[in-house]
């Protein structure tokens, strides 16, 4: 971990060439930032995953999208057990994705064009196959090595039992015994994940030390922030306490809140170390945080001496209707501008089953962790309610963030033979996990795997319709869910609609099934209804022309619909 290597582009705390902000000041307050997993989004070489040389031939693409900032999914070395997320060494690239001097054209061809650049770091957790973990393995019980992760002696008279009840997020236990090098057995390490991603020691200054040198390492090479990962769980509680149990004898965890090793407050502090550092550097460099908190609990994270953001999950888990989606708008507006803070809006991530397929269900549908075969949505109807929410998503103010393949209206993949997929959650839990929103992107109708590889494979199925949904069958074409995301981002920058200056203001006097609310010259109504909606019975004022809409409809609001209506007089 102390390997360095040199930086073509940048000199230490500065910014790339060609960087220039897409806002002024502060440019992560209103961005559009578009989510890449590699490894599906373009492949340069045939082998039929995606890699870096592929990304960087398709920047210009989400240029002409209308994004500012584009936020990278792992590409580190790594063996690939939890698509990245098991990071086997944080300084270099993975050979299938490139490297690094293909991360740092990546960067400076991404400054070209004007175009920001967030690294997915992973602090929480590395591979087995990092070499302080192995060296962990090797030095033995209490040695410093092994004093880097979460090793702990057993339970019962001959250790036998885990240190504590706690249970991984990939199901089954959070600890695994090891064999110690003598053969017999030995300590357990703590994974809150899968058992190939050993928890970090982060009460360890040389745990803290290393990744002080992670963030300096990416930064140095022009990153201009980064998204955080499990950024709620680094921080274990103090004695490692035994969760409390339901009468089911699992982990107790209270509606809306965490697990018992999650959330806790000393994870804070690890922000507060952080921010220092990216605010030595030139060009607003910035952290945006995957924390699943409670909705209260945000405000502890971001603000001037914490996180610059922290994603608004709230409003991804938001049911379709009024009610929920308003609140899911008011509550975390006000819990970011207490502390100075933007808010974030986002509806897909690599996690969650496509918000396109999501919105086909009924609302007591799970929003996480895939479809099952037998699981079939309405999918005119979910393609329907996801371009309203991405109408809506875009209209408010703040940050947006979107998943690779959503501005195509890409559906999750649930007909995955079982032997193809490599989520850890399906391999160790039986559920469908989450490859359905990993599949390989669709770029040409026409061509092998769609033109995401020229070799024709694809490290996952495309189906069929993929090919219909192509980008380009959807390129010019009026209507496609392509180009209403260009035209409702192209009118985002240009009516400032990202910034709060002004805040919203909800229209009260609508009728029911509507969400109706003005913002920076305009007024976006979503009607949530199955019945178109008269404009002439809102009450919102004469001579409103229509600047874009999720779906036609002639002098009404369509059902399942949003639509950006604005004055003459503000044109």
């Amino acid at each position: 971990m102390t390997r360095t290597a040199s930086s073509p582009s940048p000199a230490p705390g500065q910014p790339a060439a060609g960087s220039g902000e897409p806002h002024g000041q502060e440019w992560w307050r209103d961005a559009v930032v578009y989510q890449v997993y590699p490894r599906s989004f373009a492949d340069s070489d045939g082998d039929g995953m995606g890699d870096l040389p592929g990304v960087i031939a398709r920047l210009p693409y989400l240029k002409d999208l209308g994004v500012d900032a584009v936020w990278l999914s792992p590409f580190y070395t790594s063996p690939q057990n939890d698509g990245g997320y098991d990071v086997a060494d944080y300084l270099d690239v993975d050979p299938r994705f490139g490297t690094l001097a293909d991360a740092d054209a990546l960067i400076a061809r991404a400054h070209e064009l004007g175009l920001k650049v967030l690294v997915d770091i992973v602090p929480n957790h590395s591979s087995s196959e990092h070499v302080l973990f192995q060296e962990a393995l090797a030095a033995g019980p209490g040695s410093p090595e092994r004093d880097m992760y979460i090793f702990r002696d057993g339970k019962g008279a001959g250790g036998e039992l885990p240190p504590n009840n706690w249970t991984s997020i990939f199901h089954g236990k959070g600890w695994t015994r090891i064999t110690e090098a003598d053969g017999t057995p030995g300590q357990w390490y703590l994974h809150i994940f899968d058992t190939t991603q050993p928890d970090w020691n982060w009460e360890n200054p040389k745990v803290q030390e290393l990744f002080d040198g992670v963030l300096r390492f990416w930064l140095d090479r022009g990153a201009d922030g980064f998204r955080v990962d499990v950024a709620h769980g680094m921080a274990k509680p103090e004695g490692l306490p035994d969760a409390e149990v339901n009468a089911e004898g699992l982990i107790d965890i209270p509606e809306g809140d965490t697990p018992i090793y999650f959330d806790n407050d000393a994870v804070l502090d690890i922000y507060r170390r952080w921010r220092p550092i990216l605010d030595s550097y030139e060009g607003d460099r910035m952290m945006v945080l995957e924390a699943w908190i409670p909705e209260h609990r945000l405000p502890h994270y971001i603000g001037r001496d914490v996180a610059h953001q922290s994603f608004n999950f709230g409003f991804l888990q938001a049911r379709w209707g009024v009610d929920a989606m308003r609140a899911a708008i008011e509550k975390p507006l006000a819990l970011a501008d207490a502390v100075d803070a933007p808010t974030t809006w986002v509806l897909s991530n690599h996690d969650v089953i496509r918000h396109a397929t999501r919105y086909g269900f009924p609302p007591e549908h799970r929003f996480g962790e895939g479809l099952r075969r037998e699981e079939v949505p309405d999918v005119e109807l979910g393609l329907r309610r996801a371009r309203a929410a991405t109408l809506l998503m875009l209209a408010l103010p703040g940050s947006a963030y979107l998943y690779q393949g959503e501005e195509l209206g890409l559906p999750e993949v649930a007909d995955i033979p079982d032997e193809l997929r490599e989520d850890p959650s399906f391999l160790r839990g039986g559920g469908p996990g989450r490859d359905g929103c990993r599949v390989p992107l669709p770029w040409e109708q026409d061509a092998p795997a769609f033109g995401f590889s020229p070799s024709g494979k694809s490290w996952l199925p495309q189906p069929e319709v993929f090919g219909a949904l192509a980008e380009d069958a959807q390129r010019g074409v009026e209507g496609s869910t392509l180009e209403l995301y260009r035209s409702a981002l192209h009118l985002r920058r240009e009516l400032g609609l990202g910034r709060h200056a002004e805040g919203i203001e909800f229209v009260e006097d609508v009728p029911e099934g509507i969400l109706a609310l003005r913002h920076a010259g305009v007024v976006v109504v979503v009607n949530t209804t199955d019945q178109d909606v008269p404009l002439a019975g809102l009450g919102l004022g004469a001579d409103l022309r229509v600047l874009v809409a999720s779906a036609e409809g002639e002098g009404a609001v369509p059902a399942e619909s949003t639509i950006w209506l604005q004055s003459p007089s503000r044109a």
